[in-house]
């Protein structure tokens, strides 16, 4: 896996104005490197420090950081807090009527709920649940629409130390029963249906399925969220509608005080296949990461209108909807829908309507958005807009630098953002007060995370080289285990060929000169081809550069005689073409793709398709494109896939 090339050549950087500068949260780059030097000067002082500073405790730690039982580590274990506490109860003297929530449902209706009635509602959940004989400890699985409801569900099982494990609302019933399975859950919260797009979604029969496909018995309670009023099966030995579970609840309830290591949530990743590997967060460490990164990376202020545009069913969802901003105390916008209904100017629209300061949406979301009307934004006001991000995967330059016109009028810094699940925030990205940006680069680490990329002996590349992202020290808000598997999670993460030592992120990457870290993507997605080590990405980005693609994705198929060639998925602008207007297209995108890389990342085959196969949540299935590429049956599942029939379409080769 070492020495990954960078092959596309990206040299333009955008500095943050001056003016930009002056108001930030971490105030220009020698603020940052000042950050830096404290953690590596003392770093288990600069993260007691800011424990202190950003946590409310019941009961203070004596010790930070226990690595006594690595990879096992512990923070800040001798102390006791609530999530639901330093969210929402922190505010009631402050701040009891801001708004914590705009919520605009699909149809666009919109509901305001401020610190005051949420803080009401989540206790009276929070009471309901307990009348159920849920607690502590005890295991909910959440499976709901974007809604007020789905945080305060989350809330609810925070404030009485319960383990949520939030399934998205996308996922088959198999994908209930098989977390229901491993967690050992003892409750369901769901909704009888959910709307997207104009659309109503049976969620609740999906619960019923899961629960009818046996093992199940520890689940004594269905709650249910009447969102729609669609017809559903009801067991009254187990089910209960959640106006009827809160009706009469007392609108208070004392908080369970839980050990800063107790588990928070469970969340389980997606796109893999066997057993679901179920991701393990602590709640004092992961808090305190989510409102650092908060402050840091949206470099926060009071009058914010923060967009995150992710589904809770998501990290992104749990980190920068449920708890991050809420323990900030920040207004927040909650979108049901889907970007292009009624129309693909919703995003633009609701960014003017709600004013939206801070918007935070993935790469997927920007290119589908391009596809559906480049121009659009220019109909709306969008001078509310002080920051930009994208999150989930790496964003590419072309659509990075249309998102920076179109969106952000050439003055929003971009953030672009790279964690992951495990992680609990953001660990590599711009600083937008400090950090001069290049497009496509994730620039440099947070203060306090000690990131490198590696060779396969765990020795540094060092600048312009590829490699392999670890992270060198534990940080706060790291995953502590995979749920009922520490080996798993020791093989997975602490691998014995870096001797335990670092984390292992599972990505490439490389330095350029500068030291910007750039994402190649997962280390499966490096291409081998004639002894070049190239990431798919780069490739990638360079198709979409080509005024004619609105998307593309790139895998790589056995070659006998260069042992992998470059296939390419393409979305274009237009529709999709056929016989010799795409023989000539395929020749254009290889010519192409030559002169902007080089010979050897020409794609050898290049498919069209209307668009790619892709989960709910707009993440493309790459695995689902290799079998293709390959010619292999398609076996695995595709459940969670939005549109299934894309496959038959990307199986035929331009004739």
């Amino acid at each position: 896996m070492s020495n990954i090339e960078s092959v596309l050549q990206e040299n333009r950087v955008f500095r943050p104005s001056p003016e930009f500068v002056r108001q930030a949260n971490i105030s220009g780059m020698d603020a940052y490197r000042t950050m830096c030097a404290e953690a590596e000067r003392d770093f288990e002082g600069f993260w007691s420090r800011l424990a202190r500073e950003e946590l409310l405790w019941h009961k203070p730690f004596t010790k930070v950081l226990d690595e006594s039982n690595a990879p096992f580590f512990k923070w800040f274990e001798d102390g006791e807090l609530n999530a639901s506490y330093n969210c929402l109860d922190r505010h009631l003297k402050t701040q009891p009527d801001k708004t914590a929530i705009i919520f605009e449902a699909d149809d666009g209706q919109i509901t305001r709920v401020t610190y005051k009635e949420l803080h009401r509602r989540v206790c009276a959940m929070a009471n309901g649940l307990k009348s159920r004989g849920i607690r502590k400890g005890d295991r909910v699985i959440i499976y709901l629409p974007m809604s007020i409801e789905a945080v305060v569900a989350m809330q609810a099982c925070a404030r009485i130390g319960a383990v949520h494990s939030v399934v998205f609302g996308g996922f088959s019933a198999k994908s209930i029963h098989e977390r229901i399975l491993d967690a050992g859950a003892v409750a369901v919260i769901t909704a009888d249906e959910q709307m997207r797009g104009g659309r109503s979604m049976p969620l609740k029969a999906a619960v019923d399925e899961a629960l009818g496909m046996g093992g199940c018995d520890s689940i004594k309670s269905v709650v249910v969220y009447r969102r729609t009023g669609g017809n559903v099966n009801w067991d009254a030995k187990r089910d209960i509608w959640l106006h009827e579970l809160v009706q009469g609840q007392p609108e208070t309830c004392e908080p369970e005080w839980v050990g800063a290591e107790h588990p928070l949530f469970i969340l389980y990743t997606s796109g893999s296949t066997g057993k679901p590997k179920g991701i393990q967060h602590s709640t004092a460490g992961y808090l305190l990461w989510a409102m650092l990164t908060m402050r840091w990376t949206f470099d926060y202020k009071p009058s914010d209108v923060f967009w995150c545009t992710a589904d809770v069913g998501w990290v992104t969802g749990h980190s920068y909807v449920c708890y991050g901003p809420l323990a900030c105390g920040a207004t927040e916008v909650i979108f049901e829908g889907v970007p292009t209904y009624p129309d693909a100017g919703r995003f633009w629209k609701m960014i003017q309507d709600h004013n939206v300061s801070v918007f935070y949406t993935a790469p997927t979301a920007i290119r589908s958005l391009i596809k559906a009307g480049g121009e659009l934004p220019k109909k709306y006001n969008l001078s509310s807009l002080r920051i930009l991000g994208t999150v989930g995967e790496p964003i590419n330059p072309e659509a990075w630098m249309w998102y920076h016109r179109m969106v952000g009028g050439e003055r929003c810094p971009i953030v672009d953002t790279w964690w992951q699940t495990e992680t609990g925030g953001h660990m590599i990205t711009p600083l937008p007060g400090a950090t001069p940006t290049k497009p496509g680069s994730a620039t440099f680490p947070l203060p306090g995370i000690i990131a490198d990329i590696v060779d396969e002996t765990g020795e540094s590349v060092g600048r312009g080289k590829g490699g392999i992202l670890v992270i060198k020290r534990p940080w706060p808000g790291m995953l502590r285990t995979i749920w009922g598997d520490p080996e798993r999670y020791k093989k997975t993460y602490y691998p014995a060929d870096f001797h335990g030592r670092y984390y292992l992120a599972g990505d490439g990457a490389t330095y350029d000169e500068d030291g910007y870290i750039r994402i190649m993507g997962r280390i499966d997605d490096v291409l081998n081809v004639a002894g070049h080590r190239l990431g798919t990405m780069e490739i990638e980005s360079a198709l979409v550069a080509n005024s004619k693609v609105a998307e593309a994705a790139v895998v790589g198929r056995p070659d006998e005689v260069t042992g992998e060639s470059v296939v390419a998925f393409v979305v274009l602008k237009q529709a999709r073409p056929e016989g010799a207007e795409a023989q000539r297209i395929v020749k254009e995108l290889q010519d192409w793709v030559g002169k902007e890389i080089g010979a050897i990342a020409k794609p050898r085959d290049i498919r069209f398709g209307d668009n790619l196969p892709k989960t709910r949540s707009g993440k493309i299935m790459r695995r689902l494109l290799r079998s293709i590429a390959r010619g292999e049956t398609i076996s695995q599942d595709v459940s969670t896939l939005e549109n299934p029939a894309i496959l038959e379409q990307l199986k035929q080769a331009p004739a």
